[in-house]
């Protein structure tokens, strides 16, 4: 895993801030009294594949709005085995922890693929919630839906066979990336989905029989996204309809 810190691309200004331009589902949906003040304290950065955004157990220093990209939640074992428990997109924000008031996570985060992201210092953002209670209320709703996520990827791994989970895993990523190319490997799959890397190649090549997917080395692509969904377990189903029923929530409250 890379561990280099975020490439700086440019200081948002107020001039940036039209909400078009901003992929952050977050950040987009601040009101007008929260977002300028939110926006310009952040920085754009480059994200690159693989990079560590937090590493388990060390302090976390700065948090990101992911823009562009996907973010992978991994828990560690002592022996540096790593299963993922969820994923994270333009919806959503990498640092959970900092809006309860912590500085650690037991959790890893890496990234899936090149992207960008609104970066700011964890202490000015602490600083900031009080301040600004939506932004507050965002953050706080989106650490439930990655808890939601989380639990239903747990009982995932646990209960359906790999060709499900990788079918799963598949939906998901593509629902937070550009186009239907995802880069991938096999051993990066086997790590995300706690299984051998033998087992992942036998279910990649089922997919790819049926005609779903197109596997290479370092790289799948989405050929059929529908038969996609019926090959995959349960769990994508309930983890889009539950999210679909806060979403409506949130939008009476509003």
């Amino acid at each position: 895993m890379t561990k280099h810190p975020a490439d700086h691309l440019s200081k948002p200004t107020l001039g940036d801030g039209d909400r078009k331009e901003i992929g952050n589902l977050i950040l987009r949906g601040l009101p007008r009294n929260e977002f300028p003040q939110v926006f310009s304290a952040m920085e754009l950065v480059r994200l690159r594949l693989h990079q560590v955004l937090h590493e388990a157990g060390e302090t976390i220093k700065s948090v990101y709005f992911l823009n562009e990209g996907i973010g992978s939640v991994l828990t560690v074992q002592p022996d540096g085995k790593s299963v993922e428990v969820g994923l994270i997109g333009k919806e959503g924000f990498v640092g959970v922890p900092v809006i309860f008031g912590f500085s650690t996570s037991p959790l890893r985060v890496v990234t899936q693929a090149d992207g960008t992201g609104y970066r700011i210092d964890a202490d000015a953002l602490r600083t900031m919630l009080p301040r600004y209670p939506m932004l507050e209320k965002r953050l706080q709703r989106f650490s439930m839906m990655l808890g939601m996520q989380s639990t239903q990827i747990a009982a995932c791994n646990r209960l359906h066979n790999v060709e499900e989970r990788l079918a799963r895993w598949l939906l998901m990523s593509h629902d937070r990336c550009h186009g239907n190319r995802l880069p991938l490997t096999q051993e990066f799959l086997g790590q995300m989905l706690g299984a051998r890397r033998a087992s992942v190649s036998v279910a990649a090549a089922a997919l790819q029989k049926a005609g779903m997917i197109a596997y290479t080395r370092g790289s799948v692509t989405i050929r059929d996204r529908c038969n996609l969904e019926d090959a995959a377990c349960d769990c994508y189903g309930i983890i889009q309809r539950q999210k679909k029923r806060w979403d409506e929530e949130t939008r009476q409250a509003i």
